[in-house]
Order: structure tokens, then sequence, then C-alpha cells
């Protein structure tokens, strides 16, 4: 109740102080403005200015005022081609470049006559940026036509289809650069580290996104924490519009997904307000283990509101509200439909109990954010930049009415949680640019309260049985081990080297027990200073900074951070040449941390957690050295390409383990990572109404035990190296769209997905003789002997369900939902969803069971003016996830995220009307 209260008076705090301000200022974009002349110095009332970034999409369009003036307000960091056109007038067009919340000035002077005044244009100067760091750019005038996979985490799709170096994961998870989910998101300048899948949080709504940049390459001084991937996010905004500019869109798909969304903007010469809402119901909102849809409804709502004020021409202020929730089941496998109870091993009725129904589990999330920024511009090289911040995750999960229900192959425990993470902070920067130099200097302070309720019983009546038979299987149904020899059954004693561990039975549910209860709670503090300065000097450019981080919480860290970048613009051939360094903090995942670094040191909790044998203790912040080297390179104005080589080392490398069949994940670390590949992107401008990009990456995440802290089991801990599981080859996606001319506003686009394949180390395999193989009985593997001497591969260790999840077939004859295999010869195991090693080559660093190789064709058509309205306007859009039906994995009994398809085919048809 405390803590109730506490958030309460917290969020009126926020709400009142931020209300009291209600002003506007950007932390990820900037402004551009001037005045239009004719030679003689009149002002040009009525002059048509634009700017665009042919590369990220982005254009926007205004008129000269009464007195010549001009704005654009909350422009995304870009270079941009800024044009003027006025009848009687020659047109002007000039390059621009908006890289900090310094406003940019441009004033204009129109030749009278046809003539075309041309500034600082230069073949495909505008297609590259002189930059150490690579980035992806994208605005919404190209995202806005892209078929997204996913409704409830469209951000997350996005950032997948858009970026390179991204390994799409399942329900919206997506790994950058070979790191598992190690992204920040800065929105309008609020650093956001904590998780932002569909499972651990409520994403902000893509329809509130203006702009994206993705920084995969080393990161610059004011970014830390996260790193891997770095999303800016600018937000859409209402200042300027005089008249109210909306849209209101409904639309109806497969699974019975049912969306709708209203958006207006408008506000006047000081002021603006940006009001979003919308509304998600699906049939299928998380990834399914099965390809088969069942027990997986989830509805999402969404509100966002941004209000911006210009108290002064030095001083604004602008506010970012938003409130999101979700519910959802978590979806079923065949095995959690309990005719009969399921056990490990396979099927049968429960010796103990009846029916106890089906599982059932749900989760609830609701997350707030409350943002206000104050900027004020303290001379014409210098802006001073504070803004505040609270956001507040509230997570609730729910087991089946009947907790024994729960209980499934790969779940022996049944789990209820109430958690929430409650992130606070301040952030000031004051940017200065003076002859050469744009210097940045900040200091981000944050503070997170977390607080963790969880409730775990045994489930398993075999799992801490008192009695066991001569063969050492346990046996139901006994409380102690007194009762086993009068059963016939011997003892299980741990005092005769059994395993019966006491502690347990208060809290064995099958037994007569009840919940053990967990209450942990924790303070993350974390103060961050930066000074870094961008040095142009001619072709060259030069990024030098270092950043300072200080971290308290369970653990403390200092880290003294260096990075730098050069990049050299080689103007003859419109190629950009660059490489950078980067030192970073990194630190533990805030989800499940107090559960997940205290509870391998509780006796109840270390079993129920999976912990593995001598992993205990506090999850410790670890360090990483990271290496770019690249190229930018233009092609006249209508083709550009980007591409990177990067090397990465992590000590005390982060990732998650799950618990059971739930959504429910531990933060965990490793000795170490190395991380090598390379990312390359290109994209094709808009050409007489076609444009088109191309991203792709090849990138290893090697890790290296021993596992330091954490809960879960894991691998072995032998020191050899494996790839973990979102380690892949090769990824790229395609994305082409076409506006067909003339009057008609119809268009069509197209993507094309392709994926190696992440790695499934649950994959049965043979290989007994490599210490590296997860195959090697050794470690644990399937390989045997048959009877008839063959090699062998044990399958009893999955059900047939499992089986039939991953493909599997045995000499021609396929698994199905109730009947598989106990054993099938080496040579003859295959399956069509997941790869497995030929006999006697599974290596787990360099070979190791994956993911089959998977090609994913989405398109969408539309036509956005119906009806060829002049101010107001209908649209009419069609979209097919899937087209092909592809029945294909994300991943299989990950230790780190279980088992998850792809979406079957997805038809969606959307009804808009814009004003």
């Amino acid at each position: 109740m405390r803590t109730s209260s506490r958030n309460i008076l917290f969020c009126l705090f926020a709400f009142l102080y931020s209300s009291a301000l209600l002003m506007h200022a950007q932390s990820n974009s900037g402004s551009l403005a001037g005045v239009v002349t004719d030679p003689s110095g009149a002002v040009i009332p009525g002059a048509s200015v634009t700017i665009q970034n042919p590369v990220s999409g982005y254009s926007r369009t205004t008129t000269s005022n009464g007195t010549g003036h001009f704005r654009f307000s909350n422009v995304p960091f870009n270079p941009y081609h800024l044009s003027v056109t006025k009848q009687g007038f020659g047109a002007f067009a000039q390059d621009v470049n908006v890289d900090s919340i310094l406003p940019v000035t441009s004033n204009i002077q129109l030749k009278v006559g046809t003539a075309v005044n041309t500034v600082t244009v230069e073949g495909g100067a505008d297609l590259i940026e002189n930059d150490p760091t690579d980035h992806t750019d994208v605005d919404r005038g190209l995202f806005d036509k892209l078929p997204l996979e996913s409704a409830s985490s469209s951000l997350s799709s996005l950032v997948t289809l858009a970026s390179p170096g991204v390994a799409a994961d399942s329900n919206g998870l997506f790994h950058g650069l070979g790191d598992h989910a190690s992204n920040s998101f800065s929105v309008d300048g609020q650093p956001i580290s904590d998780q932002q899948s569909k499972v651990f949080s409520n994403q902000l709504p893509s329809n509130a996104v203006q702009s994206l940049e993705v920084i995969d390459g080393a990161p610059p001084a004011e970014y830390g924490d996260k790193t891997s991937l770095v999303i800016n996010v600018t937000t859409r905004s209402g200042m300027g519009l005089t008249k109210p500019v909306g849209n209101i869109t409904t639309s109806y798909g497969s699974f019975g997904t049912a969306t709708g969304s209203v958006d207006l903007g408008y506000g006047g010469k000081n002021w603006g307000n940006f009001f979003e809402i919308d509304g998600l119901n699906s049939g299928r909102f998380l990834d399914p283990p099965e390809f088969a849809v069942f027990h997986d409804k989830g509805n999402e709502q969404n509100v966002f509101d941004r209000v911006d004020y210009q108290i002064s021409a030095a001083d604004s202020i602008h506010t970012n509200f938003n409130y999101s929730r979700s519910w959802f089941q978590n979806p079923n496998a065949y095995d959690n439909l309990n005719i009969s109870n399921v056990v490990s091993g396979g099927t049968s009725a429960s010796p103990v109990f009846d029916n106890v129904g089906d599982t059932d589990q749900r989760s609830k999330i609701g997350t707030y954010n409350i943002a206000p920024t104050y900027t004020r511009i303290l001379n014409k090289d210098a802006v001073l930049n504070v803004g505040a911040f609270v956001r507040r995750d509230g997570y609730n999960y729910y087991p089946s009415n009947k907790p024994l229900a729960d209980l499934g192959p790969i779940q022996g425990q049944s789990i209820s949680q109430e958690r929430s993470l409650l992130n606070t902070g301040v952030h000031a920067e004051l940017t200065i640019q003076k002859g050469i130099n744009s210097i940045k200097a900040g200091t981000i302070y944050q503070h997170t309260f977390l607080r963790e309720h969880d409730n775990l019983g045994v489930v398993d009546a075999t799992f801490n049985s008192p009695c066991v038979d001569a063969d050492g299987n346990p046996q139901p149904g006994f409380t102690d081990p007194s009762q086993c020899a009068a059963a016939g059954f011997v003892s299980n004693d741990p005092s005769v080297d059994g395993t019966f561990d006491p502690t347990l039975l208060p809290y064995d549910l099958t037994r007569n027990g009840s919940f053990y209860h967990y209450f942990g709670h924790t303070d993350v503090k974390e103060l961050a200073l930066y000074i870094q300065d961008q040095i142009k000097a001619g072709n060259w450019v030069f990024n030098v900074g270092i950043r300072g981080d200080l971290y308290n919480g369970l653990a403390i860290a200092r880290q003294a951070e260096p990075r730098l970048g050069i990049a050299y613009n080689v103007k003859q051939t419109n190629t950009v040449l660059r490489v950078s360094y980067a030192r970073t903090l990194e630190t533990p995942f805030n989800e499940n941390l107090v559960l997940s670094s205290q509870g391998c040191l509780n006796d109840v909790l270390s079993p129920l957690l999976a912990c593995t044998p001598g992993v205990s203790g506090t999850l410790e912040p670890g360090y990483r050295n990271e290496f770019h080297a690249g190229l930018q390179q233009a092609f006249g104005k209508n083709f550009v390409i980007s591409g990177d080589y990067i090397w990465k080392y992590t000590h005390n490398a982060f990732d998650f383990s799950i618990l059971g069949n739930t959504p429910i994940f531990f933060p965990i670390d490793w000795h170490n990572s190395k991380i090598p590949g390379f990312t390359l992107r290109a994209d094709v401008p808009n050409f007489h109404g076609l444009s088109a990009f191309a991203v792709m990456s090849s990138v290893a995440a090697r890790f290296f035990p021993p596992q330091n802290a954490g809960a879960g089991a894991t691998v072995g801990q032998a020191g050899l190296p494996f790839r973990i599981d979102h380690d892949e080859n090769f990824n790229q996606t395609t994305h082409v769209q076409y506006q067909i001319p003339g009057r008609l506003g119809a268009w069509i686009g197209f993507n094309w997905r392709f994926d190696s394949g992440l790695v499934a180390g649950s994959v049965p395999c043979y290989n007994v003789t490599d210490p590296n193989s997860l195959c090697n009985p050794a470690n644990g593997g399937p390989s045997i002997t048959l009877p008839d001497g063959t090699p062998g591969i044990d399958l009893s260790g999955l059900t047939p369900d499992q089986q039939y999840e991953a493909g599997l077939a045995c000499d021609g004859v396929s698994a199905t939902p109730t009947s598989g295999f106990t054993s099938c010869d080496a040579s003859g195991l295959t399956s069509k969803l997941v790869s497995i090693p030929a006999p006697g080559t599974e290596d787990d660093d360099k070979k190791p069971p994956r993911i089959s190789p998977r090609n994913l064709f989405d398109a969408s058509i539309g036509d956005d003016n119906l009806f060829h309205g002049d101010k107001r306007r209908w649209s009419l859009r069609l979209t097919a996830v899937n087209v092909a039906n592809k029945t294909a994995l994300y991943n299989f009994l990950s230790t780190f995220s279980g088992t998850h398809y792809v979406t079957p085919r997805a038809l969606t048809a959307e009804v808009g009307f814009h004003f």
C-alpha cells in the first residue's frame, strides 16, 4: 500500500509540474527558419518552401507568411534538401543540415525570372552523411506504408524490417548486433533502456512516431546503458498547424484482429498539440508454440498526447503524456490441454488428480509515461535543454484458476507475479556550436524502483517425491520417506543418498502444501556525465567524447568510457569512409532482477527456479569494447549504400532464461562474449514513384561459460564457447514501394524477409566425440547406440507434441501432437522446421543446430485518396502478412524464450478518413 501511495503521489506531482509548464522543446529534433526576399530585399509572402531527405523519406512543405518568414519545427536531425518556388521568380535549391537543437537559419533570396538558383547542391551529396556513426533514418512517409508483422508491437516490427543487424525473434523481441535485446530508445530525448517487447512492457504506438534514427554504429558519448542499438524517436507535433489535421482509421483481419485509431494535430504560431488514441483486439496476440492458434487472445489500448508551447523567442517547453494497457493469454501448446495431466516424457493420466482443466495463464501490463522538457536558447551559438520523466510498467501474471493445471513438460511449478518498474529521472544537455566545433555536454540521473511479488508452488507430483521404485523412478502420493517401505518402495531420504528435499514439502501443492511467497525490492540509481565534440575540418569529421557512468543497484559499478569516431568525405566520388570505437558500461536488465539475483541463494526458490548448480549471487554490470569500420557510397542521386564491419568484446555478457511455459524471464550473465559481423543497407530514393531499400547482416554471437549469475538452467559450464540462441548467420529484408502516377493515390508495397535461422540448442542430434557438442552424452546429449548397434538419438525427453512442434520425422514418418518416437536412427531423423546437423558434425560453436532458413513475403496495396478529395480524403489499404502461409519457427525450446511460430498468413483491410 505504501508503494502504491508513493506512486500516486509521484505521478500527481509530475502531472501538476508538467501541466503547469505545458510547453515545447525537442532533444531529438531541431528547427529550420528563414526569410524569403527578392533581389531588392523586399519580403516575398506566399512562397512555397519544401525540405526533404530522400533517404529517410521525410518531406514537409510550408508557405512564407506576410512578412516573408517560414519555419519548420520538430525536424529530425538529418541533412535536408531545401527548395523554394514562387510564381514570377526563379526556383531556389540548397542543402541544409539540422544536427542539433540549435535553430538553423536559412535566409533565401529569389531572383526575378525563371532561372534556377542552386547553392551547394552536389550530385549525390544529399544522399550521404559525413558521420562517423553508422545509422538508419526512417520517416513516417516511408514506414506508414510498410506491411508490419505485428499490430501489437508495430514499433519493434518497424525497427526489425528497416534496420540492418537485427535478428527477429518472437513477441516483438529483436536482437541488435548479436546481443540479447540490448537496445535503448530515446523518445524526444527521454532515455528508455528497459525491455520493450510485448511480454515486458507496452510500447509507444507507432502512430505517435514522426521519425526514427536507429544507431547501429559505435554510440557517441551521450548514449549508455544498452547500446547495441539506439533508437532515437521523434514524436509527432501539432506545432504550427493552424488548421486541424487528423486521421481516423479502423481495420479488421485474420484471427479476429480489429483495430481503431484516431489522431489529431492542431496548434498556432506558438503552440501545438498532437493527440493519438488507438485500440487493438486479436485472437493471436502473442506468437504461440503451435502453428494453429488457440488460447491466444489479447487486447491493447494506447493514449498519447504531446503538448508544445513557445514561451518566447528563447524559451520553449514540450510535454509527452502516454498511457498503455494490454491484457493477453499465454498461448498454450497441445500439451497444455489437460484432458489428462501431462508429465515429463509423455502424456498419462494423473495418478493423483482427476481432470484439472486446461492451462489458463494470463498477463496484464499497464504503462504510463510523463516527460516534460524545457529548452532555453542562450545565444546564437548555445542552447540548454532540461528534462524530467517518470515511467512505470506494472506487470501482473495470473496462473490457471486451478494451479495444478499449470503442469506441463517444461513446467513443474505454478507461479503468480505482480511486479513494477518505476523509472524516474532528469537530464540536462548544453549544446554549443562555434566554428568547426559542435560541443555537447550533459548529465542524466535515473532512479528506478523495482518491486517483485511472486508466489510459487510445486505442481508436479513426481518432482520431489519421498519414495522411488527399485529403478529410481519417483512415486507420487507420499509425503514422508518413512512411508516408502510399507508400500514396497525405496526411501528417497537425502540422508541416505536420496534427492528428496524436505524444505520444499510445505510448498508442494500436490501434497497439500501452499504457495511460497516472495517479495523482493531494490532501488537502482544511475548517474551519467558526458562531454563530446564533433569537429568538422574540411572533409574530415572527428567525434571525440568521454562518458562516466556510476551505477548503484544490487551491485555497484563505476566506468570511464571513451568514445572516438573519424569520418572522411571523398567528395569527388560521393564516398564517406569511417571508423569508430566505444567503451560502454553494460548494466543488468531490470526485469526480475531481484528474484534472479537472490533466488538461487534461497533453499526453496533455487530448485523452483531451476538454478544451475554452483551459480548464485548478484548480477554484476559488465563492460564492452566495440569497434566499427565502414563506408557510405552514393551513386548519382538514385542509389546509396552504407555498411559497417563490427567487432565487440563484452565481459559479463547478459541474456535471459525462461521459467517454464510462462512469459516470465530472468536476466543472467555469462563470463564474456565475442561478437563479429557486418551490416549493410542500400536505398533507392523516390525514382519516378518507385522507392526501395534492402538491409542485411551477418552477426555471430559467441558466448563463453561459465554462467556467473542469474536463475535458470543453462548450457554446460566447461568454458567452451557456444552460439547463443540469437546468433544468426545471415538475414535480409527487401522492401519495394511504387506510387502509381496520376490523380489516384494508389500504391503498392512488398516485403521479402530472409532469415537463415537462429541457433536452436534443444534440437536433438548425434555426436559422441566433440566435447563442445550438446548432443554428446557427456554433456547430457541424446546420442545413443540402438539395439542393432547403429547410431541413434534418444527422443524420450521430448513429448510427441514437442516433436511435432519441431517438425521431426523418423525414417519418413512424421510426429503428431499425440504420437511420437522414443528413439530414431541418427541418419533417419529429419525435419522441415529445424536444421539437424549430420551425425557426428554438431559443434556448439562452429555448427550448432538451427531453425531452418525461411523466406517470408508480405504485400500491401492501397489508395490514399479514393474519392479524389481536396481537404478531406478517404483511404483503403489491404495488407497480407506471410502471403505464402509459410510454416516456420522463430525458435524451439529455447532456454531463453521457449518455442514460437511465425505468423501464419494474415489478411487485413483498413479504411481511413483524413482531414
